[in-house]
């Protein structure tokens, strides 16, 4: 029974795509975007680990620059301006 219904309602939904305008143009883009992801031009194995290594490396030149800005920071404004260390 819910398998009939579920059936039965993908059909009407389907045959409501077919002749209205609205379903007309998503099947339309549909095909579009289908078309258009076939000429996407997909990286090599070596150029993804290569793009991978450099966004790695650039995290972490980053990170360090970030953490000695703060450890700067840090000792400028407790130990020189306000001496609490």
């Amino acid at each position: 029974m819910r398998a009939g219904a579920l059936v039965g309602g993908l059909l009407v939904a389907i045959a409501i795509a077919y002749t209205s305008s609205q379903g007309r143009e998503f099947l339309g883009f549909a095909k579009e975007s289908v078309r258009e992801a076939k000429k996407v031009v997909w990286p090599s194995r070596k150029e993804a680990t290569q793009i991978t290594l450099v966004v790695f490396g650039f995290v972490l030149v980053m990170a360090i620059f970030l953490w000695g800005t703060d450890k700067i920071l840090e000792f400028v404004l407790y130990d020189l301006i306000l001496g609490w260390k």
